[in-house]
């Protein structure tokens, strides 16, 4: 493992074939003991905003997201089990092969292990309230992602009803929203219909529990995948199956997460993600001081400080217990 001096892991380097590198997640390719086909996704402590990696991270911030996605997957298959699948097979690290102790003890609370899949290529991103780059398209045509809207909505307005918004997924850069017809084209129409469907009942189900714990989930991304068969040599995906949920899942990196007891729409709602990072880069950049290109500047103690704590209150609310970092 490589850390920073602040004891954030910022990078892993484990003795797995396939390693590539996201902008918070590195990726690995393993053969679990049953034969199961398996990525190794570690949520390493690195923080993006502005589409940039910083230079510096936040301890503790890839346990968050691994426990929160775990919170989500189980209470998905709980709920919505009979329709709907996930990726999740272990969060365990004696679960990962071919690791030392000391590997295995530095993945401990960060690591899932999941299905591999082939990744369908569209963001499936739910909105329920007017924030974002959907509240900047509604002020210009009054419409998301051609999803024509009523007029007079205002800034962080709870929408009638939650709409689906694709986007596709880019490598690099900023992920562009598109329209369902255009992600039929690239996907399928009939398989974005099931994903549609599959993101709006999710999105229901977590909005409905996280409001009674005073959260408003604005929106949330996810990520769906088709099951490849993965027998030696053979990465086809498996006749009939279903796509299958993927990557996190309804964590502060993926949601806008809002404090219902401060929820007013017509402004910028308090959140419980990358606030205070996004706000201080703010100032730097209004100031001449980075133009939101990379490398990322480092963050100070106190956006650090202040960052963790809303993740860490965000899956307090959310779960009802406390994690120890």
């Amino acid at each position: 493992m490589t850390t920073t001096v602040n004891d954030a892991i910022m990078k892993t380097w484990l003795p797995l074939p396939g390693r590539r590198q996201g902008k918070v997640r590195d990726i690995y390719e393993a053969r679990l003991a049953d034969g199961t086909a398996a990525l190794v996704i570690v949520a390493t402590d690195r923080i993006s905003a502005f589409d940039v990696v910083m230079a510096n991270g936040l301890p503790g911030k890839g346990v968050v997201l691994t426990q929160i996605s775990r919170f989500w997957f189980d209470m998905i298959a709980d709920r919505l089990g009979d329709r709907l699948k996930h990726h999740l097979i272990s969060t365990d690290p004696a679960d990962v092969p071919g690791l030392d102790d000391q590997q295995r003890d530095a993945l401990q609370g960060r690591v899932m292990v999941g299905r591999r899949t082939r990744v369908v290529p569209i963001e499936c991103v739910v909105r329920g309230y007017l924030a974002g780059s959907g509240w900047k398209e509604y002020q210009q045509s009054k419409t998301v992602c051609g999803i024509k809207l009523q007029s007079g909505l205002k800034q962080c307005d709870k929408l009638p009803q939650p709409i689906f918004t694709p986007a596709t997924k880019e490598a690099s850069g900023h992920d562009e929203n598109i329209s369902f017809e255009r992600a039929g084209a690239i996907a399928g129409e009939g398989l974005m219909t099931r994903l549609r469907d599959l993101s709006l009942a999710i999105y229901t189900m977590a909005r409905d529990y996280a409001a009674e714990r005073g959260i408003i989930i604005a929106d949330t991304k996810f990520e769906f995948g088709l099951p490849i068969d993965g027998s030696v040599g053979n990465n086809a995906v498996v006749a009939g199956a279903g796509p299958i949920l993927i990557d996190e899942v309804l964590t502060p990196d993926s949601s806008r997460f809002w404090p219902a007891d401060e929820y007013e729409p017509g402004r910028d709602q308090r959140s419980y993600d990358k606030q205070y990072v996004r706000n201080y880069l703010q100032e730097l950049v209004d100031a001449g001081r980075w133009d939101k290109t990379p490398p990322g500047p480092a963050l100070p103690d106190d956006v650090v400080k202040n960052t963790m704590a809303k993740y860490l209150e965000a899956y307090e609310r959310l779960t009802g217990s406390r994690l120890e970092i």
